[in-house]
């Protein structure tokens, strides 16, 4: 028997993100994010709601840009600092360490330290309520040489992404591979 728990943002995982920006004077911010994910396969996609009171809101309104950098666990602290204080009030990038690195692709700034960056142009801008769901089409992804696996793909055992428990409020690390997607299911086709 299940339990209601009324109406909540509870799902799981929850990717924790860093969406990085330049604000109207260029300067860069990294802002941390759980509210997002792909969007859509083709044109790939993936999707970031921002709330209109948050600094990243106008400067990806402006700029036309952001980037999805994915945040790892050797960086936690640092990827929890930028979703505490706001890009308003302190550099984010001295302050943490991190270093903004300018895409070639987008006007937006990523953090060299996380392993894998999505670079993304607006392409669409949704009001849902409290936040805005800003989708962007993928130019690029970049990645670390050494988050690839043996076949030439990302592997998310190498990335080490953190994701967030959106019911508890903290960070968990991924588990091993417990199957093959589109093969575990075979058994149950006849």
């Amino acid at each position: 028997m299940k339990k209601s728990v009324g109406a909540k943002t509870l799902l799981f995982p929850t990717p924790v993100l860093m969406v990085g920006t330049y604000d109207q004077d260029g300067k860069p911010n990294l802002m941390n994010a759980a509210w997002g994910g792909i969007c859509c396969s083709d044109p790939p996609c993936v999707t970031v709601s921002i709330r209109k009171a948050r600094y990243s809101y106008a400067n990806i309104e402006k700029r036309k840009a952001f980037t999805v950098g994915i945040a790892c666990e050797s960086k936690m602290a640092e990827a929890d600092y930028v979703g505490i204080i706001s890009g308003r009030d302190a550099d984010k990038f001295a302050v943490s360490g991190l270093s903004p690195v300018k895409s070639e692709l987008v006007d937006a700034p990523y953090a060299e330290e996380f392993p894998v960056v999505l670079e993304c142009r607006l392409l669409h801008t949704f009001e849902i309520g409290v936040h805005t769901q800003f989708i962007g089409e993928i130019i690029d992804v970049k990645a670390d040489v050494e988050v690839f696996g043996e076949d030439g793909q990302l592997d998310i055992m190498k990335i080490k992404p953190l994701i967030y428990d959106t019911s508890h409020k903290g960070y968990h690390g991924v588990g091993p591979l417990l199957g093959k997607a589109y093969s575990v299911g075979k058994e149950l086709l006849s």
